[in-house]
């Protein structure tokens, strides 16, 4: 066997590969003698079918699939061997690849196009310099927040004069003869587009009539045939007046900033007092707004690294013809499209690398999971939940580990992110503090 590797031009060459009859004659009659003992062949009893028959009906393909095997396992070979750092797989160059004669011919020569990874120093220094910035959490956030839980603890209550955000419940009765009629109907005037039918229900009392047109308050078919309980093609051709007779008011009243509201928030680890409930909420404020501070400082060490690699050349054309020859269903219009995005992707796959090299960095699986606990947290976060048991976001975390898709997108982030802290260390980083709203534009 051997193994030919043309020049490295452009980051790219030729490995040629020629398989002599000693390299793979010996598995071919091992197989042909593993198929002669199961062949099953009329007039044969099994295992005395002749070679030659077995040879005639089998040979051609069996060659066929040992000089596959044996082509990957040289090629892969040949590339541990010489430690080329590959950017895709070998891709075969029918050119120089002459053509099978399976019957006659004993060499058999295979020629493979490879593409080599450039080199780089993605590496941050002293004289890169990065912010970290530290946002101020102000009172006006903590007040914010409290009345935040104040108002998602809150009740609802009944009122006998309509404030905007009262729910109003009733009965609807269109203004006609034989029209239609809806008993404990609800409305929200909040939720009217009209602002002149949403005025007939200001310091509406219990027990008032208002008459209003709802096609003209909502301006919407499918808001209007729920609230009617009609077919968005009845709503449609809707125009009629209604009366609306208030029969009750509810309104929602924020819950008093004391100690049930702690309780209710922190259960046995509630506040003693007001004070202390209000430094709590700062507390977690901060740290939700570490969390914002990480997330902007590894998108500047992120743009920081990949300016290193701006000027790197890549073999475009190789990869272009790579990208295509793996994915069928990828056109070249939609390569044009997409092939810059996929560059920076790559840059930034070889960058973190090397960095996860240059900084011994390895994720461990306690690592993980606590990230996963982590992004629980915040999606609970989203929905209200503030508090949840440590025991319910290690079950919620572990259910997320069983995807393999959300799994391998978490070990990313926690590569990442240890990348950042990494870069945090080595590079000039400047501490600013920076108010809220002001870091929000940062995003711009």
């Amino acid at each position: 066997m051997q193994i030919n590797q043309s020049e490295i031009k452009d980051l790219t060459a030729t490995l040629t590969l020629t398989l002599e009859p000693a390299d793979y004659q010996g598995e071919v009659d091992k197989e042909l003698r593993t198929i002669r003992q199961r062949a099953n062949v009329p007039g044969f009893r099994p295992g005395m079918v002749p070679m030659g028959m077995v040879k005639k009906m089998y040979g051609k393909s069996v060659l066929a699939d040992v000089l596959n095997k044996q082509v990957g396992e040289k090629l892969n070979g040949y590339i541990e061997e010489h430690k080329l750092q590959l950017l895709g797989d070998p891709l075969p160059n029918d050119e120089l690849t002459p053509a099978l004669d399976m019957d006659s011919q004993e060499a058999f020569t295979f020629a493979f196009d490879i593409a080599l990874a450039p080199e780089f120093d993605a590496k941050l220094t002293g004289k890169n310099k990065l912010t970290a910035y530290k946002i101020e959490v102000t009172d006006a956030m903590v007040d914010k927040q409290v009345q935040s839980y104040a108002e998602r603890f809150g009740d609802y209550v009944d009122a006998d004069e309509y404030q905007a955000g009262d729910m109003l419940k009733g009965l609807l009765t269109e203004q006609k003869e034989g029209g239609l009629t809806k008993e404990n109907a609800v409305l929200n005037p909040d939720y009217m587009a009209d602002k002149k039918q949403q005025k007939l229900f200001a310091k509406a009392k219990k027990g008032d009539v208002i008459t209003f047109n709802p096609k003209q308050a909502y301006q919407n078919e499918v808001e209007l045939s729920s609230m009617l309980s009609i077919t968005k093609e009845e709503a449609a051709a809707m125009e009629s007046d209604f009366t609306f007779e208030i029969q009750n008011i509810t309104r929602h009243q924020a819950a008093k900033v004391d100690a049930e509201l702690f309780a209710k928030i922190y259960a046995a680890d509630a506040p003693k007092d007001e004070a202390e409930f209000r430094a709590r909420v700062r507390a977690e404020i901060e740290q939700n707004m570490q969390e914002d501070e990480k997330y902007k400082f590894g998108l500047d060490a992120k743009a920081a690294i990949m300016k290193k690699m701006e000027k790197v050349q890549f073999p475009e054309a190789f990869l272009r013809r790579w990208v295509l020859a793996t994915n069928d269903k990828m056109t070249e219009e939609q390569l044009d499209k997409d092939f810059p995005a996929m560059l920076e992707e790559l840059k930034w796959h070889l960058a973190k690398d090397q960095l996860l090299k240059h900084f011994d960095i390895k994720v461990e699986k306690e690592d993980v999971e606590a990230y996963a606990k982590e992004v629980a947290r915040m999606q609970f976060m989203q929905y209200g939940l503030m508090h949840i048991e440590d025991q319910y976001l290690t079950n919620y975390a572990q259910e997320m580990l069983k995807k393999e898709d959300q799994l391998r997108g978490i070990v990313e982030r926690v590569a990442e992110n240890k990348i950042y802290e990494a870069v945090r260390g080595v590079a000039k980083v400047e501490e600013q503090s920076i108010s809220h709203e002001d870091f929000g534009k940062l995003f711009a």
